[in-house]
């Protein structure tokens, strides 16, 4: 699975000119599944994201989870995640998981994440969304699990 990570002090995603999901702070994910993808390793992206320590502790340290911060997730589908850019100038996105396998991907680690977490918002899987955000840092972590 591959993901990457934005700290936020909030964001927001849109579709259709409607907000389907928001947070104020905490962590924007986007989540791209892969061909040789588990189930397992959405939930251990899920433990990875509520364990990941990017906030600041009192000493201005990145020491704290998003939890000891009581933030939110917000969790964006995004396939271009695996785009392959080694050849020409069109990406490839043949990297990325087939859509049925990608969507129930992303809904194991939605649903970990609401199983586990207080705050959790989501775009819409497959749809054209337009998200918004306030990069806190700025801090982006790139994620890559394999089986």
């Amino acid at each position: 699975m591959l993901a990457v990570v934005q700290r936020v002090s909030e964001a927001r995603v849109d579709v259709a000119g409607g907000t389907v999901g928001a947070i104020g702070r905490g962590l924007l994910v986007l989540v791209c599944a892969e061909p040789d993808d588990t189930e397992a390793l959405a939930d251990k992206l899920v433990a990875k994201l509520l364990k990941l320590r990017i906030f600041a502790d009192p000493a201005g340290k990145m020491n704290l989870d998003v939890g000891g911060v009581h933030g939110g997730l917000l969790i964006v589908s995004q396939f271009t995640l695996a785009a392959d850019t080694r050849s020409g100038n069109r990406p490839s996105f043949t990297g990325a998981a087939p859509a049925e396998l990608g969507r129930r991907l992303y809904e194991r680690v939605v649903a970990t994440a609401r199983a586990a977490h207080p705050a959790v918002a989501t775009g819409t899987f497959g749809a054209d969304m337009q998200v918004t955000l306030v990069n806190d840092g700025p801090v982006t972590i790139p994620i890559t699990l394999r089986n």
